[in-house]
């Protein structure tokens, strides 16, 4: 049986994001991998938006153990969790697949170290 974590009542989903975002947090700090998480979330950013934003209307879910706070038409817990979600799937990526040296993350991110200049 799972612990009952409702205890933290409004606060049960954000707690759960602090906890979640401080193993992406230490991920991407051990992976070196920041920036590349950065660029992640603000490519997924706008889609994760207009999907919870469109799912919450017509009521796919309803979050019961939030704060209420709301931002641009969603619960601010909902943006953290747009944020924490893909840098923790990037940190686990880093993670799986080795610590990249820099020439490796460069030859990753799409540019060449072998040219003749």
């Amino acid at each position: 049986m799972l612990p009952d974590i409702g205890v933290f009542g409004p606060y049960t989903y954000l707690v759960t994001e602090v906890v979640f975002g401080s193993a992406a947090l230490a991920l991407l700090a051990y992976t070196g991998s920041l920036k590349r998480a950065a660029r992640t979330v603000l490519a997924l950013y706008p889609i994760a938006y207009v999907w919870d934003w469109y799912t919450l209307r017509v009521g796919v879910f309803e979050i019961q153990l939030r704060t209420g706070v709301d931002l641009l038409g969603i619960p601010i817990e909902e943006h953290i969790f747009m944020i924490v979600v893909p840098a923790l799937v990037v940190g686990i990526h880093e993670l799986v697949n080795g610590v990249a040296t820099t020439e490796e993350a460069t030859v990753s991110d799409g540019q060449r170290t072998d040219r003749a200049d």
